[in-house]
């Protein structure tokens, strides 16, 4: 144990569960000293804020973080009057992550994503300001609101404690993230040494908005593959970095792996990708490509590679877990230790 560190430490959560598991695993990872849980929607597959609020009614400690809801689907009123709903719930322990969305998913749902870091800072601006409890007028590109406010008729109209993080991963984005956001949501999928540029892009941010860097929280996404069987942990996560390098291209961009591999597997993926091309592609993707940008292998490999985020500014890593074994997962990282 003298190698190991001892910090904050987050579960991830998307849609591979029932949501009753998940609302089991929220409580475990609550009894063993995790500090938040936060929930996934990225596919057409699961909205975050229903499971949001399962985890909160089963919890009494833990935060409840949306990773991530987008810029795009919600207007800013019922953002805000959602994230309101939620704090009602669980008071002071709910944490509104918003992203930019992605492509083609956006497209294929006709969203035209232009102006993403302006359609941000509008929606960051409008959704804060309801939180507050202010009445709002507004009139931007993105966000149209004339004399709106959280309407509240029943018991204390008291400004609402939701911290707004935003998960970005181009620069850009991470920019905007440390002016105006309370923390920023790291993406997951990339290697320790991308978080050096983003944390510099963070305190560029920052510093235009006369601000500090370690006022900025700094949670990350983790992939966590971990099972004491090292070649199936490693088998297991090769299947998510190959689908993800292939089809998202913001996190191929960011991901720090060689080029020509990101075309070959691109070459073989289509969206949505069928399990025949996702078992050709995955060929093509070595041990070495898939430690690079996961926490993968054996509960020490885990633990060793979370490490490396921390050092180079994590503040606290969320982790995915891909075994089927989450309370494992849970009991390796427990009271924060890795």
């Amino acid at each position: 144990m003298a190698d190991r560190a001892r910090g904050r430490v987050a579960l991830y959560l998307q849609d591979k569960h029932p949501i009753r598991e998940g609302m089991e695993y929220a409580r475990y990872a609550e009894s063993r000293g995790f500090e938040a849980v936060w929930q996934a929607e990225s596919r057409l597959v699961r909205e975050a804020t229903v499971p949001m609020a399962a985890f909160a009614a089963v919890t009494d400690r833990i935060k409840i973080g949306s990773g991530v809801v987008n810029t795009w689907t919600r207007n800013a009123g019922l953002l805000a009057a959602t994230f309101s709903t939620l704090d009602d719930l669980a008071p002071g322990r709910i944490i509104l992550g918003i992203g930019a969305w992605w492509e083609p998913l956006a497209g294929k749902v006709g969203i035209d994503r232009r102006k993403p870091l302006q359609a941000m800072r509008e929606v960051v601006e409008v959704t804060r300001r309801l939180l507050a409890m202010e009445n709002v007028t507004f009139h931007g590109e993105f966000v149209r609101v004339t004399d709106i406010e959280i309407d509240i008729v029943h018991g204390e109209r008291a400004p609402k404690q939701v911290p707004i993080f935003i998960g970005a991963t181009g620069m850009k984005m991470m920019e905007l993230a440390g002016e105006i956001a309370d923390g920023v949501v790291l993406n997951y999928l990339v290697g320790p040494a991308y978080n050096a540029e983003a944390i510099a892009a963070l305190a560029e941010g920052a510093s235009r908005a006369g601000r500090e860097l370690t006022s900025i929280d700094r949670p990350q996404l983790v992939v966590c593959s971990l099972d004491e069987d090292r070649e199936l942990a490693l088998d297991r996560a090769r299947e998510l970095v190959t689908q993800y390098l292939g089809q998202q291209p913001h996190i191929m961009k960011a991901s720090g792996v060689d080029q020509g591999l990101l075309d070959d597997i691109a070459s073989v993926l289509t969206w949505p990708a069928g399990p025949e091309e996702i078992q050709k592609a995955m060929r093509m993707v070595p041990d070495e490509v898939v430690q690079l940008i996961t926490a993968s292998g054996t509960p020490d490999e885990c633990r060793a590679k979370v490490r490396e985020y921390v050092q180079t500014g994590t503040t606290c890593p969320i982790l995915y877990p891909l075994g089927d074994d989450v309370r494992a997962m849970i009991d390796a990282f427990a009271d924060g230790v890795y």
